[in-house]
């Protein structure tokens, strides 16, 4: 079970709620078996089966990534899609690959890890290997989806706080029939320069009004991380909220001034 060390399923029972049968969203790969736990997760694995787009949305270790991945290895083994794309935004290195050493798939190896260590746990090191071998499994930055379509297959685009409005726009408009996207991120980590948009922030605002695409805003009480993050998560929260209510009293006390 991939959160052994984490929040204890009663724990989580008793303050969701155990109403549900957790075997109807029970996600089957090839070395394991997952279970969403809270009520977000469940409503996130309910989006991904029923929607063709997904956002999921919320800060660090609420299992966004994971669950994410869990679903397109479950959906390429029951044969639903013929291949998985796993797409990152290379912010660090201004998606200019080109003077890193090695080939593609080495340049943006570091950027992808999460993803890779996702598949590792549900597939194994040696299958992993040959499904990229054989193109089943691809990985690229975003900046190489540009004019593609996407047919019959699952994507994910983690990270995605760090795409621009016009990477995101770029990005959805390549998915083709018969495909799956999810696409992930936290907001309170933007990398990119100061006074660009966020893609996923303004995708946020255009896209919800569409039934058909599922948005799911994860919190702090959906980490599976160690004890501790949810309550750093917490205290990062709590701290942003005491600074904004800070300055907005001394804009009003500026003004009264005045």
């Amino acid at each position: 079970m991939p959160y052994r060390n984490l929040r204890d399923s009663d724990e989580i029972d008793a303050e969701y709620g155990a109403t549900e049968n957790y075997e109807s969203l029970l996600i089957k790969t090839p070395r394991s078996s997952i279970k969403p736990r809270s009520k977000h997760q469940k409503q996130y694995v309910r989006g991904i089966r029923k929607n063709d787009i997904n956002f999921g949305i919320g800060p660090a270790g609420t299992g966004k990534t994971y669950l994410a991945v869990a679903c397109a290895v479950e959906a390429l083994f029951k044969e639903r899609v013929n291949r998985l794309l796993l797409v990152r935004p290379a912010v660090e290195a201004g998606e200019k690959l080109g003077f890193l050493p090695g080939d593609l798939t080495q340049k943006i190896d570091p950027y992808l890890r999460p993803l890779y260590d996702a598949l590792y746990e549900m597939l194994g090191f040696e299958k992993v290997g040959r499904l990229i071998e054989k193109n089943v499994i691809e990985v690229a930055p975003l900046a190489y989806m540009r004019g593609r379509t996407l047919n019959n297959s699952f994507i994910i685009l983690d990270e995605s706080q760090n795409t621009t409005s016009a990477q995101m726009k770029m990005f959805l408009t390549r998915i083709g029939f018969g495909s799956t996207a999810v696409i992930t991120g936290d907001v309170t980590q933007i990398d990119l320069p100061k006074g660009t948009r966020s893609g996923l922030v303004h995708v946020s605002k255009v896209l919800e009004g569409i039934d058909e695409i599922g948005f799911t805003y994860f919190n702090a009480k959906d980490v599976v991380r160690h004890r501790l993050v949810q309550k750093i998560v917490e205290a990062y929260d709590e701290f942003d909220r005491n600074s904004v209510s800070q300055l907005t009293s001394q804009d009003s006390s500026q003004i009264n001034e005045k």
